[in-house]
């Protein structure tokens, strides 16, 4: 069982950076790959970023601003977000997937999700 809790979202001005944490608990966090979506209201949610054991996959409308990074002895996922923008205001949520699955499609993480925490980002 893993258990995955987001911290370090907030409000910050267009341009800004913020670096949100994804914290996992369990013994098994090194076999499973993480990843994170988004959400905003009344839409789905949107993959974006994910990691396997250094390996990682972006979406178009992400790459180049987001970094997505792991530390297995620390359990912890990252999302580094640079030059934000007032469109990436929304919910952020980190989600895990064994990685024997996640290899076959990387923007398929489905086995745990954690609460979310969230972005804005004023203009």
């Amino acid at each position: 069982q893993v258990q995955l809790v987001e911290s370090g979202g907030g409000l910050v001005q267009a341009g800004a950076s913020l670096r949100l944490f994804c914290a996992a608990t369990g013994r098994t966090f090194s076999t499973y790959a993480m990843g994170w979506f988004r959400q905003t209201t009344g839409n789905e949610r949107e993959f974006f970023a994910s990691i396997g054991t250094t390996n990682t996959y972006y979406a178009d409308s992400v790459k180049g601003r987001f970094t997505i990074s792991r530390d297995s002895a620390k359990k912890t996922a990252y999302l580094q977000m640079n030059s934000l923008k007032p469109e990436d205001t929304a919910i952020y949520y980190c989600a895990a997937e064994s990685i024997t699955r996640w290899v076959v499609n990387p923007r398929v993480l489905n086995d745990y999700w954690g609460q979310g925490t969230q972005v804005t980002v004023s203009s």
